[in-house]
């Protein structure tokens, strides 16, 4: 028996935001102080580092669960199951559902029983929760769904990555040019076929690391929003993914059995262009190869950081033929990997 993903989907939102569309707004440092850079120069920086162009926001009268739902039921319709033989709704995401212009956060019920209800799946025995694991969750419930599979907990689960980060970014601070909304699906399920799950990795860093992504206050110093905000250390991020990540890949491929030469992609977390190539790079590097010509896809330029939904909206992407010049093969060895808040870092070998 195998432990395979038999079908995906995702939600792309139809709101573009341009670069150019931060022009008009009021970048402040940490303290709140003014930065001496017109805008035009902040956002040309910015897209020099992080390879973005333009993000995808919601519509104002989505939510998270809402997204998560339609990605869920692409991937439902992509597999050709019936839902209520799904055992497990797992949905990664890290704020629940936002309302647009709301002060809170909105968490009760999960965002996995919503998605539940609005699929209308009636078996109760049908199991829905959320995971909360940084930009890294929707990785970490494709492994939960394997061990449930794996013990005979389960036969068939829906994991899904979904993220608003729109609703949860501070305007006063550059880095909210980062953050979109998005969601990816993926059903996982036993199979009589060759490949599926081979290994996995995962890790918490927290001693020094925890905080390296926070909710914080906005930077505007004269205000009375209460509000709080997705904020991160960026250069103390970078530093940590550089250094940890590409031996996590290495520790999970090693496992799997598989040789460096058989990895035909690698899809990692949309987090910042340059960090994600770095990343790879130092991954051949340890296997003293140079990094191959177009082994990481990339999607971050047009759609932006989704958090949790980039990794699967990138593999549904390429499987749809949505991706230019990027293909998996049936019999492919691929690997997913992603870093996150928590610290968080895990990795899949995966043969398609």
């Amino acid at each position: 028996m195998s432990i395979k993903i038999t079908g995906t989907g995702s939600f792309i939102p139809s709101r573009i935001e341009k670069n150019e569309d931060f022009f008009k707004h009021e970048f402040l440092n940490a303290d709140g102080s003014t930065i001496n850079s017109p805008n035009e120069v902040i956002v040309e920086k910015f897209k020099a580092i992080t390879g973005i162009q333009e993000r995808r926001y919601v519509k104002p009268e989505l939510l998270n669960s809402d997204i998560a739902f339609y990605a869920a039921k692409k991937a439902i319709a992509d597999a050709n199951i019936d839902k209520e033989t799904l055992d497990y709704i797992i949905v990664a995401h890290n704020y629940g559902d936002v309302k647009h212009d709301a002060e809170q956060s909105d968490t009760v019920p999960s965002i996995a029983s919503r998605v539940k209800h609005l699929l209308k799946i009636t078996n109760p025995k049908c199991v829905g929760y959320d995971l909360l694991f940084g930009c890294p969750g929707w990785i970490e419930g494709v492994i939960q769904a394997k061990a449930f599979i794996a013990s005979g907990i389960a036969k068939r689960c829906l994991v899904i990555g979904s993220e608003t980060l729109s609703r949860v970014v501070d305007k006063h601070d550059r880095d909210s040019m980062i953050y979109s909304d998005g969601a990816g699906a993926v059903i996982v399920e036993e199979s009589t076929e060759e490949g599926g799950i081979i290994s996995h990795e995962s890790a918490t860093y927290a001693l020094d690391e925890a905080h390296f992504i926070f909710f914080g206050k906005t930077n505007h110093p004269e205000t009375t929003d209460q509000r709080r905000y997705i904020k991160m250390y960026g250069r103390k991020i970078y530093e940590f993914a550089l250094t940890n990540v590409p031996l996590a890949l290495k520790s999970c491929l090693d496992k799997s059995g598989y040789s460096i030469k058989d990895v035909k992609k690698i899809l990692i977390h949309q987090a910042n262009e340059k960090m994600d190539e770095a990343i790879v790079k130092r991954f051949y590097k340890l296997h003293d190869m140079q990094m191959p010509k177009g082994i990481m896809p990339m999607t971050i330029n047009t759609l932006g950081n989704s958090s949790v939904a980039t990794v699967p909206t990138l593999y549904d992407m390429i499987l749809k033929g949505e991706l230019k010049d990027q293909h998996i093969n049936k019999g492919d060895v691929i690997m997913f990997a992603s870093v996150g808040a928590g610290m968080n870092i895990n990795a899949i070998v995966y043969k398609q």
